[in-house]
């Protein structure tokens, strides 16, 4: 039973987490943080990191502090919550930072329609540069019409 609960709550995380990447990334990075969002829209330097890459390691720390909270404090739950965060930080990465602006050349050759979709509704929000009037915000769940066009 407790195994079946640890499952749920760390799919519950994992699928949690792209709510609030897309809540994140609206009203946070779209929003009073635009200055740490703002290089990955606008291409203004050369360095392979970007100052957007802190809401990474934001979430890398909120993990670790699930971590050291399961191993210190002998608070259970925290232990699924904590690897849901980093399955999802580690399924972003994947996608967002290698699959879609190829930081890491790999995975240039994938052309499923889930592949097409997410490429394509990632290329319609950075078309556009502002904060301003942007469009699908989430990365992993898009919305359909980005797979319709693609196939």
């Amino acid at each position: 039973m407790i195994t079946l609960l640890w499952i749920v709550i760390f799919l519950a995380t994992f699928i949690g987490m792209e709510g609030m990447a897309w809540f994140t990334h609206k009203y946070i990075m779209h929003g009073f943080l635009w200055s740490l969002h703002k290089d990955h829209h606008q291409k203004d330097h050369s360095s392979w990191w970007e100052r957007n890459d802190l809401f990474f390691v934001f979430y890398a720390a909120v993990s670790i502090g699930c971590f050291l909270s399961w191993r210190y404090e002998n608070v259970w739950f925290t232990l699924p919550i904590g690897l849901g965060i980093l399955a999802y930080g580690i399924a972003y990465f994947s996608v967002h930072d290698i699959f879609i602006h190829q930081r890491f050349k790999i995975f240039r050759n994938a052309n499923s329609t889930y592949a097409k979709g997410i490429r394509r509704a990632h290329k319609m929000h950075h078309k556009h540069i502002g904060k301003e009037d942007g469009e699908n915000f989430g990365m992993l769940f898009v919305p359909f019409k980005y797979f319709k066009k693609s196939k």
